[in-house]
This record gives C-alpha cells, structure tokens and sequence, in this order.
C-alpha cells in the first residue's frame, strides 16, 4: 500500500507555522481526560435504563470498565513510546501502515465530531429546562456553546487546560452533592430491583446498553493528542491516563446507581433529557434550588463538551498536517500556537450534524442519535489501536517504551472483543439505526476520499517520518 502513496516534503518554517506549545502536566492531563467524559454523567447514560434496565445497565458498565481498562493500559504503554500529536492515527500508521493509520484516524474524527454535537444536544436541554425557554431556541443555545468554547480553545493552551481544570472540578462537586444528596432518598427495592426495572428486556438488554454505558468512559482516550504540548509526556501521560481512570470509574457506577435508585424510578430518568435534574428535583423539590443545581449541571456537560473540542481541534490539525486531510486545516495562529482552523471546521461540522438530526424529525432522542454515531467511530478505532498494540508488541518488541502494560496483548484483546459486541450493539434499536446508518456512509465517504485524492498528496510529517524509520 505505502508503493500506491505519494509524499511530499516540506520545509522547517512550513512546519514552524504549524507547531503548538508545550505546557500540561498531570494535574492539567488528569483534568482534561476526565473532563472529557464527565458529561456522559449528567446526560446519554439514562438511555442505558430504557434498553436494559437498572440491571442491564450495571452489567454493561462492568463491561465497558474491563474495556477501558484494557484500552488505557495498552494506551499508557503506547503513548510515551509514540509521543506524537496524533495520538490513535500515529499509533496505527506505525504498526499497519498508510491505510491503518489513515482508517484509524478517520474512526477517532467520527468520534470527537460526533461527541462534542451530542453533548451539546445534552446542554441544549438542561439551559432551556432552566431558563424556561421554548424548545424551538434550541439550536440557538447549541450555537453560543460552540462560539463561547472555540474560542476558549483557540485563546491558548494554557487557557484550554485552565477552563477543563476548573470546569472539571466544578462538575465533580456538583455530583458530589447529587451523591449525597440522593443518599436519604433511596428505596433500591422498589425503584431498582423490581421485576420491571432491573432486567425489564431479559438478559439481552444488557447488549442492547452497551453503546449507552460506554458514553461514561468515552474521550478518556484523547489523551495522547496532547503528547505534544506535555511537558514529560514519557512520565506524565501514563499518570495522567491512569488518574482519569480512576475518577471515571467510581463515578460511572455511581450516578446510574443513585440515579435509578430513588424516584421517579428507571423508566422516567432513561426518558429524560436532562437526567441529573430529574433527580435533583427529586432531592431538593422543583423549586429554584434544583433549577441552580441543574445550571451548575451544564459545568459537567461544558467541562466534556470544551475538553472534546480540544481533542478533535489536535486531531484534525495532525491529519491535515501529513496531508490526509487539506492541508491548509493544520496551520497554527502565529501567536497562540492553537490550531484555529481545524477547531472552526470541527464546529461546523458538529453543528452541521446536530442540526441534520434536529431537522430530520430525530428532535425527541438527538442526543442518542447522535450518541450512536459516536460510538460507531469509536469502538473502530479502539479496535484499530489494540491491533496496533498487537502489532507493535510483536513486529518491534524493541521499541523503546518507557512504560509497559500489565495486561499485555490478553488485555489489548480483551478490550478489542469488547469494543466488537458494542458495534454490533449499535445496529439493535431502530430508533437509533438512521444515525448508525448515516455515520457508517460519512466513513466510507471518507476512504473514498483518500483513495482518489489524499493518499497522493500526503506529507512527511513528524508521524509518519517515524513510522518509516521503524520499517527500515
């Protein structure tokens, strides 16, 4: 394949306008990778209940925890061995090649454009449910959370991973208080453990919320797109993916927990657009105590929606900068060092995509429509990156890697059968099949892109300069 591709090289000063600033640490990696998920805590998660019950869902989220614990092992093991911006793509385009990496890429693009249009979705729904707006403004408070957080991004670095250090936090203690607030409310008997609540579609309802229990754990994996603006990406990125982790765990068992454990019950919170307030009217009343709790909700979900926009601004500027993507997309402001142009692309197109969905008559589930669509590019390139684990553990067992997974290849397998039965979970719910549909035909439009035009014009650039320094 790597006979069928043309390269070009470029100059140092092409790739000095194209070049970011090196400034996080653990605390900052820490606060990104959990703050790019933290949203599937307050929104998407619910709909887990209405396919498999409370039940159904604990069980799926015991799943998708090994899965995750296999993926950021194998993660943690390949990120300071590969420290480079394009994080998945990088890892598969040394292990399989120019069509690996290209294929890889494309699956994580799905990803972070997808994520971010569901989140907002999500964020949608909790501002017009506090502000009291009619829902035809919706895709007006969709618009202002993407102006407000591109910016924020394209600002700096320094201010990217300061906003997630303080929304993440923020979103913490807000389900903190959820936490103990639900505590006294309680009745696991009757509003969990009943016949209709805990398995109410059998065991198959644990498939069927897969997609949904992964949404908790989804965008931790980002994290090796900041390797390059790390100051010690050998020492500081497995810290930080391993921090991450751990915070996301405890906290994906314990909101569905509390959640479906006290009233309204499963079946009113999976129905819900805006989950966590349910319950917080739940805890304090309807009254303008739980209206304040549910704006600070929108910290979680802003905390993830920021976070991500950072993640797809990196992953398209490292795509656009080897020419698999135009490459005008890669070029950084000559004083920010942010990449501004695959930030405002990825906007548009993510506001694109939620507004095709609103549109289409999908109003009523966007946010799980859209959720799915992510899910689909994610378990590709979770099971592209554990073949590139694979690969890479047996074509260069003398690859120099400052860290080692204790799992090993059984982990990097383990996680890969995982991410398998969640894809093919996602074709289940008709309700949801269109939006599979429709990512499934934006991937192949996208090979159909690099076959005819990008694989001809690809670029040495720092990723793919190493990849075929491990082929000699």
């Amino acid at each position: 394949m790597a006979s069928q591709v043309t390269y070009s090289r470029r100059d140092a000063s092409w790739f000095s306008e194209r070049s970011l600033r090196r400034h996080a640490g653990v605390f900052h990696l820490w606060a990104m990778g959990v703050g790019a998920v933290v949203a599937g805590d307050f929104f998407g998660w619910n709909y887990g209940f209405l396919a498999g019950g409370f039940g159904g869902l604990l069980a799926a989220l015991l799943l998708m925890t090994a899965l995750y614990f296999g993926l950021c092992f194998s993660l943690a093991e390949l990120s300071p061995a590969l420290p480079h911006t394009g994080g998945a793509y990088s890892f598969a385009r040394a292990s399989m090649g120019v069509w690996g990496g290209y294929l890889t890429g494309l699956a994580e693009n799905m990803e972070y454009i997808f994520t971010p249009a569901a989140i907002v979705v999500g964020a949608g729904s909790y501002l017009c449910a506090v502000f009291g707006t009619p829902a035809s403004w919706t895709p007006l408070w969709w618009l202002a959370c993407y102006v407000v957080f591109v910016g924020l991004n394209i600002w700096g670095v320094e201010m990217s991973f300061r906003v997630s250090a303080i929304t993440t936090c923020g979103a913490l203690l807000v389900l903190a208080i959820f936490y103990a607030g639900a505590i006294p409310h309680l009745d696991l008997n009757h509003w969990a453990l009943s016949k209709e609540a805990f398995l109410p579609n059998g065991w198959q309802g644990i498939f069927g919320a897969l997609p949904f229990a992964l949404w908790v754990y989804l965008g931790v994996e980002q994290l090796p797109l900041a390797a390059e603006e790390c100051h010690n990406p050998s020492r500081d990125m497995p810290r930080g993916i391993f921090w991450s982790l751990g915070t996301l765990v405890v906290c994906s068992l314990a909101t569905p927990f509390f959640s479906g454990g006290m009233a309204p019950g499963t079946i009113a919170v999976g129905k819900s657009s805006e989950p966590l307030f349910t319950g917080f009217q739940t805890i304090f009343g309807s009254g303008a105590g739980s209206r304040v709790l549910a704006l600070c909700a929108v910290t979680g979900l802003m905390a993830s929606f920021h976070s991500i926009i950072y993640a797809y601004g990196r992953q398209i500027y490292s795509l656009a900068r080897a020419g698999y993507f135009p490459t005008w997309l890669s070029a950084t402001h000559g004083t920010r060092k942010t990449p501004h142009r695959a930030l405002i692309a990825g906007a548009v197109a993510g506001y694109s995509a939620a507004l095709a969905v609103w549109f289409l008559g999908q109003n009523s589930f966007a946010g799980a429509v859209l959720l799915n669509m992510a899910v689909f590019g994610a378990v590709l390139a979770y099971v592209m990156q554990m073949a590139s684990f694979i690969v890479l553990r047996l074509r260069y067992p003398g690859l120099y890697r400052p860290y080692r997974s204790p799992l090993g290849i059984a982990g990097a397998l383990l996680a890969a059968l995982i991410a398998l039965a969640t894809f093919a979970s996602l074709f289940l719910n008709p309700d949801y099949r269109a939006g599979v549909y429709g990512a499934a035909l934006w991937f192949v439009l996208g090979v159909i892109w690099f076959y005819f035009h990008a694989k001809h014009r690809l670029v040495l650039a720092p990723e793919e300069e190493f990849a075929m320094e491990l082929e000699r």
